[in-house]
């Protein structure tokens, strides 16, 4: 006969044998990491962190233990860096040691084995470098990305006039334009706004990005075996991403029966054409995998960040009249009423481009970057950071930061210009972080935020049903993301 008194002994031995061993799976001691919370066994410095709100949690932290700290994603080390001095320090000065992408344990394996984004070494040199490339020679002297954006612009305009100054809410038309700026760039063609199968295409990527910044995913990345067999919402992640492969891989096999090596229209084209090059390469990087994977990359990448940025510009434009107004007379005056507006008229409407810098310092889209991991033991600012450590870049310290913009929590154009009214460029403006790991859309977002911010002012006035003074213009945050709140606006012809 067991005695209640022998299990309780019993149980409480295990407990404590559990722990025991579990401490001692625990990597503390075993490098001179930065300072951080002490983690506890299995959980590391979950307790620590808020998985709603990251970004206080890690603002916090900041606060006491300085620049450079770490915390523990379950057993794994993760350093923290914030401020510009830091983060140039580690992303720069340090480059190489920084330059991997770190894993991501929610993502099936193919789409972090394969493609330019999480990928490293020698198939990321060789991606990143073709991506490049192709974007910037596009289409061997076809219509070049400039005109694609133009182009739609003009339909977009073209669809804001049917709402007759009545309100609505922009985010539908927003996420349109910007995909099918990508749609143009990577498949040849926009498509209609009601196009069904575009519709569908859409609503997979916000899904999927929906769970991304969820704190489901902050689980999968803390707790990554018990989450593959954990029921909940981030199981639908390699449904909604088999899915969207299906699509783009539907693509490539029409553009594979149409395609003429000595006259790409598109990036698949220009891709397809570099696999037949090499196809004699066993060890090419040119093959379909990479390119189905590039494509996913290039969307996520290129949409929904600069649909949310461009959404926020117009809240913030809605908010401040005096603002809006004084760019729709640079518009006027430098580019006028009858011609669309173009990338060379940027350097003539410094107040312009300063308010379109302003609009991504304040929205701030990828408040902690994408993780990175240290590709070999590196002495860093005393600490010793063991190889494979993940490195997360905050931008939100440098782009909100006292010391480099006067006024960082309001919006404030005049951050970019100088005292005569020229634009003026801060070192500390790194909203699509820094060193060899750069978005590799940078280019192509200035363009699209400029283009279609300056068309859409030089069509409409921007009206709302709310008072200018109470509209808000906090964002919503959403795990380790920013979103701009919902808000609807009328867009008036001038």
């Amino acid at each position: 006969m067991v005695l209640p008194g022998e299990v309780s002994f019993f149980l409480a031995f295990c407990i404590a044998a559990l722990l025991i061993l579990l401490l001692w799976r625990t990597p503390t001691g075993k490098a001179n990491l930065p300072p951080g919370p002490t983690p506890l066994p299995l959980v590391g410095t979950f307790f620590h962190i808020n998985v709603q709100n990251m970004i206080g949690s890690l603002l916090r932290l900041q606060e006491k233990y300085g620049p450079v700290f770490t915390v523990y994603m379950g057993s794994q080390p993760a350093v923290v860096l914030c401020g510009y001095e830091a983060v140039k320090e580690a992303l720069v000065d340090h480059a190489e040691a920084f330059s991997a992408r770190a894993p991501m344990p929610a993502l099936d394996k193919k789409f972090t084995d394969y493609g330019v984004v999480f990928t490293n070494g020698e198939r990321w040199k060789q991606l990143r470098r073709f991506s490049l490339t192709t974007l910037r020679n596009f289409g061997m002297g076809k219509r070049s990305i400039e005109e694609r954006i133009q182009e739609e612009a003009g339909f977009l305009v073209e669809e804001l006039k049917k709402t007759e100054g009545h309100p609505f809410d922009p985010s539908i038309h927003l996420s349109h334009i910007s995909s099918n700026v990508i749609c143009s760039v990577v498949f040849g063609n926009r498509f209609e706004y009601e196009d069904k199968e575009f519709i569908t295409f859409l609503d997979l990527i916000k899904k999927i990005l929906v769970l991304l910044f969820s704190p489901w995913m902050q689980l999968c990345v803390l707790f990554p075996r018990l989450m593959k067999i954990a029921p909940g919402p981030h199981r639908k992640l390699a449904v909604y991403m088999d899915e969207l492969e299906r699509f783009v891989s539907g693509r490539i096999r029409m553009h594979r029966e149409s395609l003429d090596p000595n006259c790409p229209r598109d990036f698949i084209d220009c891709f397809l054409t570099k696999m037949e090059q090499e196809r004699e390469n066993p060890a090419s990087e040119f093959v379909e995998e990479n390119l189905t994977v590039t494509v996913l990359n290039l969307f996520f990448a290129g949409t929904e960040s600069v649909s949310t940025t461009m959404r926020y510009g117009l809240l913030l434009l809605l908010r401040y009249p005096e603002i809006e107004a004084k760019i729709q007379a640079e518009i006027d005056e430098v580019v006028g009423r009858n011609r669309s507006p173009s990338m060379e008229d940027r350097t003539k409407m410094p107040y312009t481009d300063a308010t379109v810098q302003e609009i991504l310092r304040f929205a701030d889209f990828s408040p902690l970057g994408v993780p990175r991991v240290a590709t070999s033991d590196t002495q860093f600012r005393g600490y010793t950071i063991p190889k494979g450590t993940a490195i997360l870049t905050f931008l939100t310290t440098i782009l909100h930061d006292p010391q480099r913009f006067e006024t960082p929590e309001k919006f404030n154009p005049g951050h970019f210009l100088d005292e005569n009214g020229a634009f003026k460029r801060s070192e500390a403006f790194i909203p699509f972080s820094a060193g060899k790991r750069v978005c590799l859309g940078e280019a192509l977002a200035r363009m699209e935020l400029f283009l279609f911010l300056t068309t859409l002012l030089q069509n409409f006035k921007l009206g709302s049903l709310q008072d200018r003074e109470e509209i808000d213009i906090s964002p919503e945050i959403r795990s380790g993301g920013k979103l701009p709140p919902p808000y609807r606006l009328c867009m008036v012809p001038r």
